[in-house]
């Protein structure tokens, strides 16, 4: 963003502070709020002229400073050694942004740290910090995020404003206090795995697996009379032309899937046909689930039953691998050349989900076109996971799966069951999915945090229901510029839940809005 344009931006934030309301008015709405949804005055998306570019401004942290960006970057498995930054009922994403007052000694240490290191310059790590059920100990998740310090500001008073982009996952291996009180970590960057597509022509150009135990018999049938097969050899040399033309990754996920059957065929040559016989009609009743390993395309023989974001493919795979292979003597030699069905790469084509998460998301939460995500699955699957509006825990677990298809999977399956946030102590439903409201440029979920320093990520919506004003409205350090806050409680336990924003200028629409935290709700039952 140039000068010229930040200033205009400014001029705004001031221009929205201009024109204030009566405060009785904020009463009257949350009176109505609970008989009639429309008579809170809240605007629709097309009577919506609040700039939503000012709040990733985060101007409420007064005028920061410039780092010009100068960050660390690392490749996947490198150990390195940050100052840590703990945060509770806050997961960090790569590609989010996080806002920061920094108030305690020991985190002022690490980001001073941070701002004069050598070998990671501007670079922390940050860690979600939580506590064990039935007040346990305090512990520290074990997958964190890079945070790269874009703007920083001294205050008089000690403190530090700092404003933070998050960069590349890492698992945390130890961590340890320094000298100046500042927490330190020895972190390993994960490596990123690369987008997943299914193989040009997958189903094309080989035999497919419904096929294999009738190739196979006419392939018997050919040797029975001394004859040639010249089919499987056309199909072989199909095959090696097929795999040239593959990428080093498609190749190993393709010899990783046909190779299935041949493990198949090598471990269960001494199994009889009564063996299989039995197994076949035990498996009949029972299916897989998805592996966690995306080189396998979703099939395992190991026996154990594995599962991914509660994903089943319903396919009994030992079982399937068994009933294709007929006569093992030359099984080999027909699935190494054979694909698994069209639909089970899709499964794990990183570029169908992302594109299906893609038209998803927009259903709920209305925003603009996102085909430049959907090109992208790897910044789709993480900018999803930093916004869908669900409880810390659950975005966490996002955080910590490895693999692009698994985390768009978990995701898409989490859309499709998300339809009420509720408290999350007592599972009182406060808002539908359907009342979202995009209220910063940043999405309908973002990170704000607080004149004490306390970091909060804030869903907003505009409509809910089951709450009460526990305060007056208050304009100082507000969020979204032109808005004023009161904080709410949920009616039926007192827990605070987030904020009431109404806006102070009379231009401003939506007239109101909600922001709840995170941290204090949950999407299941």
């Amino acid at each position: 963003m140039d000068d010229e344009a930040e200033r205009r931006q400014i001029q705004q934030i001031l221009e929205l502070d201009g024109e204030e309301l009566q405060v009785e008015e904020v009463d009257s709405l949350l009176e109505s709020s609970d008989d009639d949804p429309d008579a809170t005055g809240v605007a629709s998306t097309d009577d919506f002229t609040f700039n939503t570019q000012l709040t990733s401004l985060h101007s409420y942290l007064g005028e920061v400073n410039d780092t010009h960006r100068r960050s660390a970057f690392w490749e996947g498995g490198a150990i390195v050694n940050l100052p840590l930054y703990y945060l509770e009922g806050v997961v960090l994403f790569p590609e989010a942004t996080l806002p920061l007052r920094v108030i305690e000694p020991n985190f002022v240490a690490v980001v001073n740290r941070a701002m004069t290191q050598v070998d990671a310059p501007y670079t922390m790590g940050v860690v979600r910090v939580y506590r064990d059920p039935m007040d346990g100990p305090i512990r520290l998740a074990k997958v964190g995020t890079t945070a790269e310090i874009r703007q920083y500001r001294p205050v008089e008073d000690g403190s530090i404003n700092v404003v933070t982009r998050g960069q590349q996952r890492f698992r945390l291996r130890r961590c340890w206090i320094d000298v100046e009180g500042a927490p330190f970590g020895e972190v390993q960057i994960i490596e990123e795995d690369v987008p997943f597509r299914t193989p040009r022509d997958a189903c094309a150009k080989l035999v497919p697996l419904s096929n294999l135990q009738s190739q196979h018999m006419l392939s018997l049938n050919a040797l029975s009379h001394g004859g040639r097969n010249d089919e499987n050899d056309s199909e072989e040399n199909s095959e090696e032309s097929f795999e040239n033309e593959l990428s080093q990754r498609e190749r190993r996920i393709h010899q990783s899937a046909i190779g299935v059957g041949y493990e198949s065929d090598r471990t269960d040559e001494s199994t009889s046909s009564g063996d299989d016989s039995k197994l076949s009609e035990s498996d009949s009743h029972s299916g897989s689930p998805c592996p966690n390993d995306p080189t396998s395309i979703g099939l395992s023989l190991s026996g154990h039953k594995k599962q991914v974001g509660n994903a089943d493919m319903g396919i009994g795979t030992k079982s399937m691998a068994r009933k294709v292979a007929g006569p093992r003597s030359r099984l080999s030699s027909t699935v190494s050349r054979a694909f698994w069905p069209i639909w089970v790469y899709r499964m794990y084509d990183s570029f169908c989900l992302a594109q299906k998460a893609a038209d998803m998301w927009k259903q709920v939460v209305g925003t603009p076109s996102m085909d430049g995500f959907v090109n992208k699955p790897d910044l789709l699957s993480f900018y999803i996971a930093s916004k869908i509006p669900v409880s810390d825990p659950t975005r966490q677990e996002l955080l910590e799966i490895d693999g692009i298809s698994y985390r768009l999977r978990r995701e898409i399956e989490l859309l499709e069951r998300l339809d009420c946030v509720r408290c999350k102590i007592c599972k009182t439903v406060i808002a539908r999915r359907s009342d979202m409201l995009v209220m910063s440029a940043d999405g309908p979920l973002g990170a704000y945090v607080n004149s004490y320093g306390y970091v909060h990520e804030v869903m907003t919506f505009r409509e809910a229901k089951g709450l009460a004003l526990r305060s007056r409205p208050h304009k100082e350090y507000s969020w979204f510029p032109g808005y004023a806050w009161t904080i709410i409680n949920c009616t039926a336990c007192e827990t605070q839940m987030g904020w009431l924003f109404t806006a102070t200028n009379e231009k401003l629409k939506p007239k109101s809005f909600w922001g709840i935290r995170s941290c204090s709700v949950t999407h299941e039952m």
